[in-house]
């Protein structure tokens, strides 16, 4: 027998004694310190559930670089009668990593909330079907993003697969485009379903922050009963290694010492349009400083 028997076999007894983890109900991440003029990103999320599993890099700018992260429910999947649990479960992932979340106002505009914002604690979205539950139109994102004024902006890319990953990456940009040539921030596309070809940012995690965004995951409780990719978020990001080495670093070239890492596409939306940046390929290791790299001028809510 080789030895290599004994290491596959560690990561499958691993993987499924992973079955018995509890989910969700964790008490929340320790709270950190924001500036009342931090930089805000906004997470555009087809589903709730998909602010977790692309969220390493926000999860690092909020601890690292002090940045307000808020997450935007573009819809709340696809069954009726789930929409109002969804809704329940998406904040209380965000409120154990520490985010905001928007919430619809009556007048058509938007509200900010989060733990911190509502006390400790939050009521339990009741059954009945609210407007708060249908899915975000282009004007509800101009609004948003007229408000807001973010530093950066996260969207699925134009072709991750699922039907909603594709339609928000589009109901984003368009909103963008309506915003006029003066509007600007940073787009930073995500991959899930769907892997991009040419991504340009590979971000490293660390087991904690990989182990927060698994635990932040399992409160989408039932989502991942019938699918448990929290268990695989893990072995997602081992193999985004693997390709980030050679489709952010090159052909051919050397993978960083990476363990843990999710591939990003980063560009500026500036005069209507989306332009590279200079340091368009990067390695974005534990080591480097996030307050360097990303920084806005207008990002006040």
């Amino acid at each position: 027998m080789h030895p290599y028997q004994a290491y596959v076999r560690q990561i499958a007894e691993c993987t499924q004694s992973a079955e018995q983890l509890p989910l969700g109900g964790f008490p929340p991440c320790p709270a950190v310190r924001r500036a009342k003029d931090a930089p805000v990103a906004l997470l555009f999320s087809p589903h709730p559930d998909d602010e977790c599993i692309t969220g390493l890099l926000p999860l690092r700018l909020m601890r690292e670089a002090g940045w307000r992260i808020i997450n935007v429910p573009v819809t709340h999947g696809s069954l009726v009668e789930r929409r109002a649990e969804r809704h329940d479960e998406m904040l209380r992932a965000c409120a154990f990593l520490g985010w905001e979340w928007t919430e619809r106002a009556p007048d058509g505009g938007f509200v900010f909330q989060s733990l911190e914002i509502l006390g400790g604690d939050f009521p339990i979205v009741g059954k009945k079907s609210t407007p708060l539950f249908q899915s975000l139109e282009k004007d509800d994102v101009v609004t948003l993003l007229s408000t807001v004024r973010p530093a950066t902006i996260f969207v699925p890319h134009a072709a991750d697969w699922n039907v909603r990953h594709i339609s928000t990456h589009h109901l984003v940009m368009a909103a963008l485009a309506e915003l006029g040539p003066a509007f600007a921030c940073t787009v930073i596309e995500t991959e899930f379903w769907g892997a991009m070809p040419d991504p340009n940012l590979m971000v490293e995690g660390d087991v904690s922050l990989v182990a927060d965004l698994v635990a932040a995951t399992s409160f989408h409780v039932k989502e991942v009963a019938r699918n448990p990719y929290h268990r695989l978020l893990p072995a997602w990001m081992l193999d985004n290694v693997r390709r980030g080495g050679e489709l952010v670093g090159g052909q051919g070239g050397a993978a960083p010492s990476f363990l843990f890492a999710t591939l990003y596409r980063r560009r500026r939306w500036t005069g209507g349009a989306l332009h590279a940046l200079d340091d368009e390929r990067r390695f974005c290791s534990l080591k480097d400083n996030l307050k360097e790299w990303f920084h806005g001028s207008d990002h006040s809510v």
